[in-house]
């Protein structure tokens, strides 16, 4: 591969990818529960899905400019992967808590931890490059 950076752009799309198919799955709730703009409250069901959409928000926040951090000061490929598995984390987290709030256990706990190691290894990896 030529472009060491490759990978994880393709995860950043694919990450903002998934930020803008739940955000479509709040405007197709809110039609669906019928919860008018600029209501934030309503039908649990709806409410469901906007947490999802708010929550992947917040996450990507960290989320983003971790893997990057991660992938210029420690591995572009390491970055990527532990990038696809935080997008996977967000998905099951969104399956699970569109069924019911219990349910969102698992994808939280991979994206999360995945999330974290990223923002730990970015911060390892410059400290070091720091110290030489």
């Amino acid at each position: 591969m030529d472009n060491p950076l490759a990978l994880p752009s393709l995860v950043t799309v694919l990450a903002l990818i998934l930020y803008f198919v739940v955000t479509l799955n709040v405007g197709r709730a809110r039609f669906k529960y019928e919860v008018k703009a600029p209501a934030m409250s309503g039908d649990p069901n709806f409410e469901r899905v906007l947490r999802v959409q708010q929550n992947t928000l917040e996450q990507l926040v960290l989320f983003l400019p971790g893997l990057w951090l991660f992938c210029l000061y420690v591995s572009p490929i390491w970055g990527a992967g532990l990038g696809i598995l935080w997008i996977v984390g967000r998905a099951l987290y969104a399956w699970g808590y569109y069924q019911a709030a219990e349910k969102r256990g698992p994808g939280f706990g991979i994206s999360s931890l995945s999330g974290l190691v990223l923002l730990i290894g970015a911060l390892v990896g410059i400290v070091l490059a720091l110290l030489q």
